[in-house]
């Protein structure tokens, strides 16, 4: 199938190399990025009905300005695909006024990060089945076998992802915690091999330990990194809709809680705990 890819970043790049790879045609544009087209509109140029516009952008304002673009640019019957991590609410959202003017809209969470051009991408699509059957080539394309699932209505896409991420932070906090533990012990142990280890037959093996198991092989001690952790929003909105339900998350709401306390250089909260400690105990607190 012929479609147009926006955005040629580290995950719509290699997609869209993955779709060439399989026979698929691919237009594409990217503002910072060389692409087939200078501007969304000559993208849609290069379409012929039914035209498939597949976004790879950040969420937020990027997205919202290119679907209200879009929206002026296409015609009845053609797909604008989102694939970044947008909130499902705009994604409904987004739909509901796709649909005002007879365009489909998909939203499609994506999972599989930089090694997902060889191995495959995670799909997660929600939106009209019409609509999904018309990208489905590309669907198949793009995610392994058994890769890709048409998971419900607008907004369910986004949704199966957020939570996916937010089930990714409570793994790789595990993951760092106890690594964190067996790096503080009395014992000088291998924490590259013990990674390495546990990938073999233990009921704590995966992909993310895998990828743990490389970096610890490439920088032994992490001493290249900074222990300063970003979240790009899907596991507070994960949290935020728990909240709603009265669901608890207690692991992915504490994983999310830890990343904020990477970034502190030092926290106000135990400096006000040490001078509770010396005000009740008398015990002794550092000084600056």
């Amino acid at each position: 199938m012929k479609l147009g890819m926006v955005g040629l970043g580290r995950m719509g790049g290699n997609m869209t190399e993955r779709l060439r790879e399989h026979g698929h045609e691919v237009a594409t544009y990217a503002r910072q990025t060389e692409s087939t087209a200078g501007s969304l509109e000559e993208l849609v140029s290069q379409l012929e009905p039914t035209r498939v516009v597949w976004l790879m952008i950040p969420a937020g304002a990027p997205t919202e300005d290119s679907v209200a673009e879009l929206l002026n640019l296409l015609v009845q019957g053609d797909v604008i695909v989102d694939g970044g991590n947008s909130n499902f609410r705009d994604s409904q959202r987004r739909a509901g006024l796709a649909a005002e003017r007879g365009i489909r809209y998909l939203d499609a969470g994506v999972s599989g990060g930089i090694w997902g051009r060889e191995l495959g991408y995670c799909l997660m699509v929600g939106g009209d089945p019409d609509a999904v059957a018309v990208v489905e080539p590309a669907f198949r394309t793009l995610a392994p076998e058994d890769g890709y699932a048409h998971v419900g209505p607008s907004g369910a896409g986004h949704f199966v992802k957020m939570t996916h991420n937010g089930v990714e932070y409570g793994l790789m906090q595990a993951y760092a915690e106890g690594f964190e533990l067996m790096h503080a012990s009395e014992f000088d142990l291998d924490l590259d091999a013990i990674a390495e280890l546990w990938r073999h037959s233990s009921v704590v093996r995966s992909w993310l330990l895998d990828l743990l198991a490389r970096a610890l092989e490439e920088d032994p001690g992490l001493e290249g990194i900074r222990g300063y952790v970003e979240d790009s929003g899907e596991g507070r909105w994960t949290v935020e809709e728990a909240i709603k339900a009265a669901v608890p998350l207690h692991v992915i709401t504490a994983a999310l809680y830890a990343r904020f306390a990477s970034r502190q250089d030092e926290s106000f909260a135990a400096k006000v705990n040490a001078a509770l400690r010396n005000q009740f105990g008398g015990h002794a607190v550092r000084r600056d």
